[in-house]
Formats: structure tokens, sequence, C-alpha cells
């Protein structure tokens, strides 16, 4: 078993889909998670995905459903009713993300993720059984295991990422098994520890079967 400081050695690769080419990605030779501050135009993001055999997805909040979530918050502390049993409300530190899949046949292939400054983000999957507009989330809804990506306050703000690399695998597997099933996916993100959704990007890349 590699020890905690092996598991965080990084090698350098090459500049991953969507990312400019100067960018300067660091990419676990076993995870394939990179990190990079720099962007491309969606045109440009768009033809080199339409050229690659890759599919890249965005994590996109999904606003009218964290506001509703919100709202369910709001009424139980309004009416000072309590919450269904076991049902997960949703925390002031969280929101609903959300991946839309255009092919359902994949296979994970590796987590791009960049987060400017300090903090711990948690990504957790929601399985297919919940319908948002119809029913309350339930935390036996709630997939593990959790993505979590994370900068210490004492670590220098150019520092790499800190990850669970066993977690992280598991997790896009879980996420490519789930998109045979159905063509959305949701998830709950937590900002916690100064991290904030504006220093956040998110994608994941799967290599569709043929």
């Amino acid at each position: 078993m590699t020890s905690g400081r092996e598991a965080l050695k990084r090698v350098r690769l090459g500049t991953p889909p969507g990312l400019h080419p100067s960018a300067d990605p660091y990419i676990h030779p076993s995870l394939f998670l990179s990190e990079s501050r720099n962007t491309t135009s969606k045109t440009e993001m768009n033809q080199q995905r339409q050229s690659s055999e890759k599919l890249v997805l965005d994590f996109k909040e999904d606003t009218a459903l964290t506001e509703m979530m919100r709202l369910r918050v709001s009424s139980l502390q309004k009416t000072g009713q309590k919450r269904q049993d076991g049902e997960r409300l949703l925390l002031p530190y969280e929101a609903v993300y959300r991946l839309d899949f255009p092919v359902q046949e994949l296979n994970f292939s590796r987590w791009y993720f960049s987060l400017s400054g300090h903090g711990r983000v948690t990504i957790t999957g929601i399985s297919q059984h919940w319908t948002p507009d119809l029913t309350n989330l339930m935390t036996r809804q709630l997939l593990e295991p959790i993505g979590t990506f994370w900068r210490n306050a004492e670590d220098p703000e150019e520092s790499p990422l800190k990850w669970l690399e066993a977690d992280m695998q598991e997790f896009g597997e879980r996420i490519a098994e789930l998109a045979k099933v159905r063509k959305v996916m949701y998830f709950l993100f937590a900002f916690k520890d100064g991290s904030t959704a504006a220093n956040l990007s998110c994608t994941i890349e799967f290599t569709p079967e043929k």
C-alpha cells in the first residue's frame, strides 16, 4: 500500500481537453485528475471535444432546484414543522448541481478540477430514485463514496489540490454506471473552509462505449 505522500505524487502530462495549451496541468498517474486556472472559449472547447473520442461534461449548478430546496428549509422554519423522517435538507453552504448525459453508454476516464485559493469541496451523488419536482430528497438516496477536494489554509495558493484517490476513482465509475439508466444526474456540492462556487471549476471525462 502506498503512503499518503506517495498517493499525492503527481506527474506532468499533456494539456487536457478544454484547457488552453498554455495551461500547466498536473495529473495523478492513476486518477488522471488535473488542475488549471486557464480557460478557453466555449467555441474552442466544443471544437476540441468534437474532434476527440472523449466526452467531457461540466457540472452545472441547477439554480432553480437549489432555490426549491432552500424554500423547503425556509417553509419548515416558518411553520415550525419537522422535516419528513429521513429527509435530507439542503445546508446553507450547499447547492444542487447536475450532469446531463448526451450519451449514456460511458466508461469513466478522469476528473478535471480547479479551485482558486483555499478550502474544501465535497460532491455527493444522488440516486436515480429522486424526482426533484415530486418528492423530497431522502438520505437513503445519497450515494457513496463522496468526492472530496481541498487545499488547506496553510498550503500555498499555487500548491496542488489534495483528494482521496480511491474514492474519486470509485465515484467516477459509479457515475458512469448510473448514466446508463438516466439522462441527468444530480449532486450536492458543499463549499467549506472558505471555498466558493465562484472559485470552482469541475468537469469529468468519459470514454463512450463503442
